[in-house]
């Protein structure tokens, strides 16, 4: 049984035994850098080159509403000299752990440079907003831009490098934004309706005019019952959508409840395919890459409903 640390104790005597190697930092540094989600780590990776050795925490089919840290994460984290996260309680489970960290190493909530009149609100918690801000691609390059700002801050030997990898990567991502504009078009503006296991597509809608239904909230936290089930049934028979996607780090259990829902109201439903929300896929892939993930989902979707 995966051993999990549900209190700060281990982390606290980790970095107790580990508190003399602080300073040895300050003059040969490591260049070890650690990304919870595979989406940052991927620009940390895109921006560094082969100048650092970046770790991700969470990997293919993980749920970073959900996880917790285990003492080799404690670990990985305590031997980082910066640690990058998403943010906007994206990995709340992690929160007191990065706090923690913060006194003594480099801690970036890199989503929470975001100016907060872009960020989408969490309905169901007005004191929250939306996390999953990636699949806005203009937000995601402010993202980048920032991310690559730290890294220069911390590793300033490295400036020209991060730079021309940063802007590199910048225009990769205007390329993909047009592909994905380009690509929506084959939809009929009146099909274009994303159903998905949890909220984690709302900044995909708004920024490429997609009407966006989750059956679950924006966190997987957040319990499903037979209600949401049925009305999302409903919803399905009355816009006439034949096409529902699963997520590569969510259950499938529920959306195919719908799915034998909308059979007992003879409403065929099918699953358009499964996209990669809160995780990407395995590295080394096409899909392993934030490129790639982006447009796995935007061929996977164009492809089911147009």
């Amino acid at each position: 049984m995966k051993k999990y640390v549900g209190i700060l104790g281990l982390s606290l005597l980790l970095m107790a035994c580990n508190g003399n190697e602080e300073n040895s930092s300050a003059t040969e540094k490591s260049g070890i850098v650690v990304a919870t989600t595979g989406q940052i780590a991927d620009a940390v990776k895109e921006i560094s080159g082969d100048a650092l050795t970046v770790t991700t925490l969470m990997g293919p089919g993980v749920d970073p509403h959900l996880y917790k840290a285990t003492q080799g994460d404690i670990e990985k984290l305590d031997k980082a000299e910066v640690i990058f996260y998403n943010g906007l309680h994206l990995e709340g489970q992690l929160q007191d752990i990065f706090e923690q960290m913060a006194e003594k190493k480099t801690v970036v909530a890199a989503a929470e440079i975001l100016d907060k009149g872009k960020l989408l609100d969490d309905a169901n918690d007005t004191t929250l907003h939306d996390p999953h801000v990636w699949f806005d691609i203009d937000l995601w390059k402010e993202i980048v831009d920032g991310i690559g700002d730290s890294l220069i801050e911390e590793y300033p030997e490295h400036k020209e490098l991060f730079e021309k990898n940063k802007a590199f990567f910048l225009a990769e991502l205007e390329q993909l934004k047009s592909f994905a504009q380009e690509r929506v078009t084959e939809i009929p503006a009146d099909q274009r309706i994303l159903v998905t296991a949890h909220d984690a597509f709302n900044y995909f809608g708004d920024s490429l005019g997609f009407k966006v239904s989750g059956l679950q909230g924006l966190s997987t936290e957040s319990e499903y019952g037979v209600k949401d089930v049925e009305n999302m049934v409903n919803y399905l028979v009355d816009n006439n959508i034949k096409a529902i996607f699963v997520e590569s780090s969510v259950s499938d259990k529920a959306m195919n409840a719908v799915i034998e829902g909308a059979k007992k109201k003879s409403h065929s439903v099918v699953i358009g395919g499964e996209l990669f929300s809160d995780a990407m896929g395995a590295e080394g892939t096409h899909e392993g890459t934030y490129i790639g993930m982006y447009k796995h989902n935007i061929n996977t979707i164009v492809d089911s409903l147009k």
